[in-house]
């Protein structure tokens, strides 16, 4: 991987972490900010539930950018509804639909995934482009600790402990805040708006098989410790 050494710190920050004031920190229910249903467009949606922790412009915030061609690539539609009405349980990313105890009606979260869709996806950028499952389970960790050592080693060091251009990628604390599925989307679409590369770019002059992928995620989750205070982002 090749990102600066900022990446990390903001990859600590969680994919589609909660909309915050405080980047990464989902608001507790009852101090998240009341939208009037009549609030429907989706660049007023986004800005009062979403800037804090995406960016004010899909990018350059402490979560994952949603201003990323390769990641609404990525993630099916009723997958990112999904996430946005229920959250991620044992992670930052909060539920918002208020039958999740959110504030947002469900045609509130439609208008979200529409506007995301029809404001950032740019199918036009991705046309010809195959991009590897959204989903897949866990492939073999010895075999992605091979992976790692050729894409990923040169910046995070070795042993994933931090290394010349970015910090650590096995921090307990990092990795239970995220999920499974956090680590492959990652890897995939990397963290175009901070300089890290998708899955095409780990390794120069190829791009990582959809095995690989599979089996360096397994290798980041057999890192994963229990941390006091949290559930685990599994």
């Amino acid at each position: 991987m090749r990102p600066a050494a900022v990446v990390v710190a903001i990859l600590f920050g969680v994919s589609l972490a909660g909309c915050d004031r405080l980047p990464g920190r989902a608001r507790a229910r009852e101090q998240r900010e009341t939208v009037s249903p009549q609030v429907a467009t989706f660049h007023a949606l986004y800005k009062q539930q979403c800037a804090g922790c995406h960016g004010r412009d899909g990018r350059l915030g402490a979560a994952r950018p949603l201003n990323d061609a390769v990641y609404l690539g990525l993630v099916p539609a009723p997958r990112l509804r999904q996430v946005i009405a229920e959250g991620v349980p044992g992670t930052a990313q909060p539920a918002f639909a208020i039958g999740a105890g959110g504030t947002l009606t469900d045609e509130q979260i439609d208008a979200l995934v529409q506007g995301l869709l029809a404001a950032w996806a740019r199918p036009a950028a991705m046309q010809g482009v195959s991009i590897p499952p959204y989903t897949a389970k866990l492939g073999n960790p010895e075999r992605g600790s091979e992976v790692y050592a050729a894409a990923c080693a040169g910046c995070h060091g070795a042993d994933g402990r931090g290394g010349p251009k970015a910090r650590s990628v096995v921090d307990a604390s990092y990795l239970a805040l995220v999920s499974d599925q956090h680590l492959r989307t990652t890897v995939i679409a990397g963290r175009a708006d901070v300089g890290m590369p998708d899955w095409r770019g780990h390794i120069a002059g190829r791009a990582l098989a959809p095995q690989e992928i599979s089996d360096v995620v397994a290798w980041l989750v057999t890192k994963r410790k229990p941390v006091p205070g949290r559930a685990g982002g599994v």
